[in-house]
């Protein structure tokens, strides 16, 4: 393995966006022979991560048509990550001058959003990257070698677009890079902190940094129902069930109801019936309020048609009230939503620069 990570270094040195024979030869070294060294620890890995065998997947990639300034292989779960475009991962990182490889665990660092791959914000990559650290540090503290920073030396987006991806990375120099032994023994460590960030991801119904959940719903559901050949099926994150949905539906309008009481107003869910989901009235006054429940950050949510124009209808008595943070236990049954933050706008207006539309109804004429 040392003289195929050296050889590459070496490769990347006459980097060329066309096909040359140098180019061909990296290709062949980090999509077959780095991936069948790999695939020889594929045991020690699943037990490493806490997977099963089967679900230990590696591939390699030195770029789709042009030849990518940084050439990769990397390490995931089928199941979690089947896709290098999004979720958690072991990958090695050829710097583009050739200087340095890195076994880092990073992210996908796009989001698939209105039916289309979006590059990630720095900003939301370092909100998983903080989400990250602290669910590894009891492990990953053991070493003093883990660097928080990785320089790849390409002048590509996608190349720099792994940088700020990085949770934690160790690197190998070009002239001092150890025996396949130790390289091994570093592979299973990572691998170790890999499995506990699956673990932890697997416990939590958002991410910081991500979609929220009801975001990629509703993006995704807008694709199928154009019948887009694109349409995801999975991928990263776990939608969520109708259990849930319900859960965090009762959690948020019963924090809502409490707010609103708690300023003397009456208040009637009326949410099966409106097309808004409180009627409060106060004396003279009334309010029509608009509840969303979220278990992300609330920085994005939801709304249909039929309750922009409403809420701009009743305005300025209306209000929109987000309760974000709420937390899902799927331990027990039913499932139960606990906790949340209760935001509260009113009046409540809507701007339509705050609005992106998820798809149209096209009147064709026919």
């Amino acid at each position: 393995m040392d003289e195929l990570l050296s050889e590459v270094l070496y490769l990347q040195k006459l980097w060329q966006a066309t096909n040359t024979k140098p180019m061909q030869r990296r290709g062949v070294i980090v999509r077959t022979e780095i991936r069948a060294w790999l695939r020889e620890h594929a045991e020690a890995l699943a037990v490493a991560m806490d997977i099963p065998i089967d679900d230990v997947g590696v591939e390699g990639s030195d770029g789709a048509g042009q030849k990518a300034v940084v050439a990769w292989t990397r390490v995931y779960s089928k199941r979690r990550t089947p896709s290098a475009t999004n979720g958690w991962y072991l990958v090695y990182l050829f710097s583009g001058d050739g200087e340095r490889v890195y076994l880092s665990l990073n992210q996908g660092t796009t989001e698939w959003s209105g039916g289309e791959f979006k590059a990630r914000e720095p900003a939301d990559l370092k909100r998983r990257v903080d989400w990250a650290r602290p669910r590894i540090a009891q492990v990953a503290d053991i070493r003093t070698d883990l660097l928080k920073g990785i320089h790849l030396s390409s002048g590509s987006r996608l190349g720099r677009g792994y940088e700020p991806g990085n949770v934690v990375a160790i690197e190998y120099q070009r002239d001092a890079i150890p025996n396949s032994d130790v390289l091994s023994e570093d592979l299973l460590f990572m691998a170790r902190l890999l499995g506990l960030l699956y673990k932890a991801a697997d416990a939590t119904p958002y991410i910081p940094g991500d979609l929220p959940v009801e975001v990629r719903e509703a993006t995704q559901s807008a694709a199928t129902t154009a019948n887009r050949r694109s349409a995801r099926k999975g991928g990263q994150g776990f939608l969520l069930t109708a259990a849930e949905r319900r859960a965090i539906e009762k959690r948020s309008v019963l924090l809502a109801t409490e707010h609103f009481e708690a300023q003397g107003w009456t208040v009637k869910d009326v949410g099966a019936t409106k097309p808004y989901d409180l009627h409060l009235t106060r004396g003279d006054e009334k309010l029509h309020v608009e509840v969303k429940g979220t278990t992300s950050d609330g920085s994005q949510v939801i709304l249909t048609r039929a309750e922009v124009e409403w809420q701009r209808k009743f305005a300025p008595n209306n209000a929109l009230v987000i309760v974000h943070s709420i937390e899902l236990d799927r331990t027990v049954e039913p499932v139960s939503a606990t906790g949340g933050i209760l935001y509260c706008t009113s009046p409540w207006t809507i701007e339509e620069e705050t609005l992106t539309v998820v798809s149209y109804i096209h009147q064709t004429g026919l």
